[in-house]
């Protein structure tokens, strides 16, 4: 085996048959070094806060996966581009001598995407001179988002090591939802997906709707493909009582709260919220209070994103200032207050992957109406945990909104058997069946290359 579990209190417990926790264990490669991956996420850092212009799941994938590989004795560092010259290069935030590497490549500020490629050769000499520079060997390269698969595509001929691609979103099925041509996906990110499809040495995908749209989307052949699901952290997301999380969000009257949690983009579909929203108002339901998580609706007015001001003068529009917070980015730590104190989490987004912030509302006890498109299909059972609804579809929204709040017993219903589902999605059970990929590989890698010895 090219991997195997070592307790590492084997000399004192070993022979009495005691079985080791997680903390014990230390992977080990092929050669008994402890195993190492190099986990590569240029265009945004797993440490940065929820809402904002780039950060939303695939950060907290990041941060989770990798504090729970952490926990399973596997080294990891996360290497991201630096965004802030005043930041350390190196950070230990992740535990158990994980690190987040911020990698100078172009200026160290944040930056169009559209600039991003043009850094990239800075970023793949720096994480070279990097782990040279620390005496280092990694066994797998597990690369995040198309950008970092075309650095580790140039990192794995130099290290001779295989990589993992995550993608998250597909360029595809961005330009199949954009509504405007500053949506879509760039001919460049088209041509890179369809080049790591067919590189790459493993394809981790979220749901089967992601392999669905790899066979039929990319016409690419799928037997590199792992589906494995992301997690929730149980400890962190559970139910609060409602009177509680209502007191640390300071819901201080008796209204409903309505919760969106996500970037603030056009994608993601706000816009059908609030019209559903001005339809329930008018329709008599008043004792409604819609909390937005994401953007900067505070900054400077020359820094505010175009959608926030579009989203913004909406709300004027169907009189719903009243009834609306834009709340701005939030923490990680204090989501599951905001979740807990509302009745659902509406996700009306024109496409996810996967939808991690149902799975975190899910945990605390709460139900999701959700579009019926990509991963949330698969992530919200309609009828068990949650309702699907259409996709653009504001009367189709609010109907169903309107149904679960006229309704309390269902209310409960779905938000108790919710938590339950969610209990089921552990991130040490993604670090494990993630562990069996990089084992996989490291036995494939080490066959080649004694066989071309």
């Amino acid at each position: 085996m090219a991997a195997a579990w070592l307790c590492e209190c084997v000399r004192s417990c070993g022979t009495r048959g005691i079985i080791p926790t997680p903390l014990e264990i230390t992977v080990l490669s092929g050669d008994n070094h402890p195993m190492r991956i190099a986990m590569l996420s240029y265009h945004t850092c797993p440490l940065a806060t929820l809402g904002g212009k780039e950060a939303g799941g695939m950060n907290v994938y990041v941060r989770e996966l990798v504090r729970s590989l952490g926990r399973r004795g596997v080294g990891v560092d996360v290497f991201t581009r630096s965004q802030d010259e005043h930041v350390p290069h190196v950070l230990h935030d992740l535990g158990y001598g994980n690190r987040v590497v911020h990698v100078p490549s172009g200026p160290e500020n944040p930056l169009p995407k559209d600039d991003l490629p043009n850094y990239l050769a800075d970023y793949v000499s720096w994480i070279k001179a990097f782990s040279e520079g620390k005496g280092l060997r990694y066994d797998v390269i597990h690369s995040h988002y198309w950008l970092s698969g075309e650095a580790a595509l140039s990192l794995r001929e130099d290290w001779g090591i295989p990589f993992i691609q995550m993608f998250h979103t597909l360029g595809e099925m961005k330009n199949q939802v954009a509504r405007s041509p500053d949506e879509t996906a760039s001919p460049a990110r088209l041509a890179s997906e369809r080049r790591l499809l067919g590189g790459a040495d493993r394809i981790i995908a979220s749901t089967e709707a992601e392999l669905a749209q790899f066979r039929w989307i990319y016409r690419q052949e799928t037997n590199k493909v792992e589906i494995i699901e992301p997690g929730v952290d149980i400890a962190h997301f559970y139910p609060i009582p409602a009177d509680e999380a209502r007191e640390f969000v300071e819901a201080t009257d008796d209204r409903r709260i309505i919760l969106f949690v996500g970037r603030i983009q056009p994608l993601k579909g706000l816009d059908s919220l609030l019209n559903a929203m001005a339809l329930l108002y008018q329709r008599g339901q008043q004792d409604l209070h819609l909390m937005v998580i994401g953007g900067q609706p505070d900054a400077d007015p020359g820094e505010v994103s175009e959608e926030m001001n579009r989203l913004k003068a909406l709300t004027s529009e169907l009189e719903l200032e009243g009834e609306v917070t834009f709340l701005g980015r939030q923490d990680q730590d204090v989501l599951q207050y905001y979740y807990s104190a509302a009745e659902i989490l509406v996700m009306p987004s024109h496409y996810e992957s996967f939808g991690l912030v149902a799975l975190e509302a899910m945990a605390c006890g709460t139900p999701v109406v959700a579009s019926e498109t990509g991963g949330l299909i698969f992530l919200v059972k309609d009828g068990e945990t949650g309702l699907h609804v259409p996709t653009a579809a504001p009367q189709a929204l609010a109907d169903k909104l309107q149904y679960l709040l006229e309704n309390d017993s269902e209310l409960r219903r779905l938000g108790e058997q919710a938590a339950k589902y969610a209990r089921k999605f552990k991130w040490g059970r993604v670090a494990d069946r993630m562990i069996e990929v990089y084992e996989q590989l490291a036995v494939e890698t080490e066959r080649a290359q004694s066989a071309g010895q």
